[in-house]
């Protein structure tokens, strides 16, 4: 040990006699209180550039934005960056975005590296400081950080320090390591300076280090809380609305001449002290919903009002759950035979519970065909969490009605009848076509075809039953047929007779040329004009005969001569065609050779004899077209000789 650490520790030990504690990091479990100090340096998205604002600290280093410093420099940053050199890290803290110191110590060793003055202390009073440090070089370390952390008072004079030697090198990856120490501060002072001086020179390469998480804050004896007398459980939930009290409670701690308590209570905004809340033991009776966190702070009695002098319990946490709203509700009333709907507000668990020793596990659960014993109080308890509740719906089962329609009618078209409903006070039918009013027991019917009315009965608890009635309606006889027919005499035709209606009959008059006067569809050859009836008749007794005619058009054969004489010798004089005037429509046209028109006529009243425009046509070959406007055409030729 050099002279100047030797001198440091004999100043430390021998302090006006003060009684001074050292232990490392795994000493005996004791409690600490709230950080006096708590030095992150930062996080964020700036660079905390300049020096050690951000934690209220000094240093007679040189700052630097680089990201690796240079020997007598240091800086704040996020994550090394010198993988040829040092290894790469993040800081300590792991928060987002997080800082810590990173130092490239001096040639030399300098007086300190890093200071920083605390207020507000007691004297009297037992602290703890820590700080996180590491080697940050990668490769051989001629001089290794050694830290000497250092408790002087504001005059200089040393209360406390520890020495970490040499921080060894890291050969695999790089490790935070923390080193602690607690001290009692001598009577009367309240306020400290922590320095941090590195022993080590530095150079290439040699003595770089990072530094992170600096904490100064009081030590004191082991005090364990917990519920009531037992100190395992640290949580209880329950749900809003409880009334229960919960006793907080903690062993008196030893080491103290005159020990004072104080418990707090944290909601999320910070500890508070609870007024009135000095004892060992704590009555807490937290009602709404939220999160009650609870501890015991105890320090001297003179000490006890000072935040920075205090040691704190483990934290015992009471949650208080939203006790769920719930509903119960149904489609009550019901009517026997239908389903019954149970709804519930939502919730993790449900028990439902009703009459005939129903159950159910669901949210909304469904009892079919319903009986009136169903009918009671149904109660669901809905869970959410750890808190459940209740809630009661009442559901009244009415009988249903009996339902009659009467029985089913037969009626002729165009007639009507009174159907009759019997069971219940109201009534509605459908379909409501041909009903003179649906909302009656007795309505007047008069439907056009075969109609299945069903009426809905309903009584005075509004249940409902059906029932059916069929009017049969008998159709009247209607009679169809084609009005108009046209043949040729010695051709002939077959009707198309339509007869329709419910249980007809049907024949033809006169019944002369047709192949049969009773069927629908039969063949006529008639030698002239006629007109046919189609009779229908019901053999039901509905409606009166229908009947239906067709005309039949018998036009004359024609006979077309290919020679005649017109020389006057009254044998054969005119082109005489039979029959042809019975056509008055019909357009009678004759060629010569070079197609010029030398007859044309219509109808046919007279006979062509051969001239034209009064003149005798020239004997030979002339050509005709015949057209009688029915749809057919004749063409040929005819010889006139002389």
């Amino acid at each position: 040990m050099n002279l100047y650490k030797k001198l440091k520790l004999l100043i430390a030990v021998n302090i006006a006699g003060f009684l001074l504690t050292f232990n490392a990091t795994n000493s005996s479990a004791q409690s600490l209180g709230d950080p006096v100090v708590d030095i992150t340096f930062g996080s964020g998205t700036a660079i905390h550039a300049g020096a050690l604002a951000a934690d209220s600290g000094s240093t007679s280093y040189t700052y630097t934005s680089a990201d690796f410093p240079s020997d007598g420099y240091y800086t704040i940053e996020n994550t090394t960056n010198s993988p040829n050199v040092w290894w790469t890290t993040t800081d300590h803290t792991g928060n987002t975005g997080g800082y810590m110191m990173v130092v490239n110590a001096s040639v030399s060793k300098t007086d300190f590296f890093y200071k920083r003055e605390v207020d507000n202390l007691c004297g009297g009073t037992t602290y703890q400081f820590s700080a996180w440090v590491g080697n940050l070089l990668r490769y051989s370390d001629i001089s290794p950080p050694d830290i000497t952390f250092s408790i002087e008072t504001t005059a200089g004079v040393v209360i406390q320090s520890y020495d970490t030697g040499p921080v060894a090198q890291r050969t695999s990856s790089f490790k935070w390591i923390q080193y602690a120490f607690n001290f009692t501060l001598p009577a009367g002072t309240g306020n400290v300076v922590i320095k941090m001086t590195n022993n080590s020179n530095g150079g290439a390469p040699a003595n770089d280090l990072a530094l992170d998480d600096i904490t100064f804050r009081p030590y004191g004896p082991s005090l364990v809380a917990g519920f009531g007398s037992t100190t395992t459980a640290t949580s209880i939930t329950e749900c809003a609305g409880q009334t229960k009290s919960y006793t907080l409670s903690a062993t008196a701690p030893t080491g103290y001449t005159t020990p004072a308590y104080q418990w707090q209570v944290n909601t999320g905004s910070g500890w508070k002290d609870i007024t009135g809340a000095t004892k060992l033991s704590y009555t807490a009776s937290p009602t709404t919903e939220g999160t009650y966190e609870y501890r015991l702070a105890t320090a001297e009695a003179t000490n006890i009002s000072s935040e920075s002098c205090r040691v704190v319990s483990n934290v015992l946490t009471i949650t208080i759950d939203s006790a769920p709203t719930v509903t119960a509700s149904s489609n009550s009333p019901v009517c026997t035979g239908n389903t019954l709907s149970l709804t519930s507000t939502s919730g993790t668990t449900y028990s439902w519970t009703g009459p005939n020793g129903f159950t159910s596990t669901r949210q909304n659960p469904t009892i079919t065909n319903i009986t009136t014993a169903a009918a009671g109080d149904y109660k669901v308890t809905v869970t959410t969490g750890n808190c459940s509740a209740s809630a009661t719906t009442t559901v009244s089962v009415y009988a249903q009605p009996t339902a009659n329609a009467g029985s089913d009618v037969t009626i002729c078209e165009g007639d009507n009848t009174t159907l009759s409903a019997s069971g219940g006070t109201g009534y509605s039918w459908s379909p409501t076509t041909g009903l003179s009013d649906p909302n009656i027991a007795n309505p007047v019917a008069s439907p056009t075809d075969t109609t299945t009315y069903t009426v809905t009965v309903s009584n005075s608890n509004a249940c409902t039953a059906t029932a059916s009635v069929v009017v049969n309606v008998l159709q009247k006889p209607i009679a169809k047929a084609t009005a108009y027919e046209e043949i040729t005499q010695g051709q002939s035709v077959t009707l198309n007779g339509i007869a329709k209606g419910t249980a007809v009959a049907y024949y033809w008059t006169p019944n002369e040329y047709l192949s049969s006067d009773t069927v629908l569809h039969p063949v006529a050859t008639p030698p002239e004009d006629i007109t046919y009836t189609l009779h229908v008749t019901s053999t039901v007794g509905c409606g009166s005969e229908a009947t239906a005619d067709v005309f039949i058009r018998v036009y004359k054969a024609i006979t077309i001569p290919n020679t005649f004489t017109p020389n006057n010798d009254g044998i054969n004089d005119a082109w005489n065609i039979t029959a042809l005037d019975t056509y008055p429509q019909s357009v009678t046209q004759v060629f010569d050779r070079y197609g010029g028109i030398v007859f044309k006529s219509t109808g046919y009243t007279k006979a062509w004899d051969g001239t034209y425009n009064n003149r005798p046509v020239a004997a030979g070959t002339y050509y005709y077209i015949i057209d009688l406007k029915n749809g057919k055409k004749y063409s040929g030729w005819v010889c006139v000789l002389r």
